[in-house]
């Protein structure tokens, strides 16, 4: 009989997506064959089959695909929204909108990432981009 250890630490492509985002910045990879931007992190590229990566730091901006609100009881933390952000480099990856009322970001909106600390971890949130 085999025993399965499970563990909460992160190893491979998330070991180096989780160890930026502890250093503050925000890095995903792009496939060294084919070059697309690959999210979430993998080891074989969705698109060529390639297993090359370069990592880099995405601009960040991207526009609100779809969004929807979370709703809460006050003493459970209150509303909050969970939306789908389509990147400027062709990825797309699901988050929340900060520093806005939970119901406020619809879709097409202009967004900006921005890391953040959340508890003992930092994660990828968005901020309307009101510049855009």
């Amino acid at each position: 009989m085999s025993t399965v250890h499970k563990t909460d630490a992160p190893v491979g492509v998330e070991q180096t997506y989780f160890t930026s985002l502890a250093q503050g910045v925000w890095r995903v990879p792009r496939c060294g064959g084919c070059g697309l931007a690959v999210f979430y992190p993998r080891q074989i590229c969705p698109q060529c089959g390639g297993g090359d990566f370069d990592w880099f730091e995405p601009s960040g901006r991207g526009v609100i695909h779809s969004t929807t609100t979370v709703r809460r009881p006050p003493e459970a933390g209150g509303d909050y929204n969970v939306c789908l952000v389509d990147l400027e480099e062709g990825f797309r990856m699901m988050s929340r909108v900060e520093d806005a009322p939970a119901t406020r970001p619809c879709i097409g909106d202009a967004v900006r990432a921005v890391v953040r600390a959340h508890g003992d971890a930092n994660r990828v949130v968005f901020s309307l981009d009101e510049q855009a």
